[in-house]
């Protein structure tokens, strides 16, 4: 059986973020069934229609690999109560030009990751008012807010809490079970 390409999209730039090492730990605890693989969104442009006449190299690659998904993880901090920009910019390029959508029908899920009290809730839940839009069935259970996300790594970004380990890891299941169901809607 074929594994299932995943997009996993990291809303945090950041070399060293707590995102990108929560990235990474839940792309090894995927099933074998998913083949998760980080897209990195920094180098893209702001998204201008102006620029579609001439575009841009980094837009033309990330709707081409956006196109060939088959599912999308998304690891997010929260900046401001809401998303981060760079995030936001990435589900805009791929939204465009209207009508040529890379997003529609592709399952999701939403992973919000913090040093905070509240994981995330308000990046994980505007988010989510996005994916409606883009016609993305998004994952809505188990949710996954995860704070004080700072103590439950070691220094080299391994999980070090046996409970938070256990959840993602039937989290990253569910979420394959969540793929198979909406592939054969």
């Amino acid at each position: 059986m074929a594994s299932t390409d995943v997009a996993v999209l990291i809303g945090s730039l950041r070399k060293d973020s707590i995102n990108r090492k929560f990235a990474h730990v839940l792309c090894e605890l995927a099933p074998a069934s998913l083949r998760p693989d980080i897209v990195e969104i920094g180098a893209l442009p702001l998204y201008n229609p102006d620029l579609e006449a001439q575009m841009p190299p980094p837009w033309t690659e990330f709707r081409e690999r956006m196109s060939r998904a088959e599912a999308v993880l998304f690891v997010t901090p929260e900046y401001n109560r809401s998303l981060p920009a760079a995030l936001k910019n990435a589900i805009d390029v791929g939204s465009r030009p209207y009508g040529k959508s890379v997003w529609g029908g592709k399952p999701a899920a939403i992973v919000s990751v913090s040093p905070g009290a509240i994981g995330g809730f308000g990046a994980n839940h505007h988010l989510r008012q996005s994916l409606v839009f883009l016609d993305m069935p998004a994952m809505q259970q188990p949710e996954a807010y995860i704070g004080g996300a700072e103590k439950l790594l070691d220094a080299d970004g391994k999980l070090t809490n046996p409970g938070t380990h256990e959840f993602l890891t039937k989290y990253m299941h569910r979420f394959a079970a969540w793929i198979e169901r909406i592939a054969a809607a």
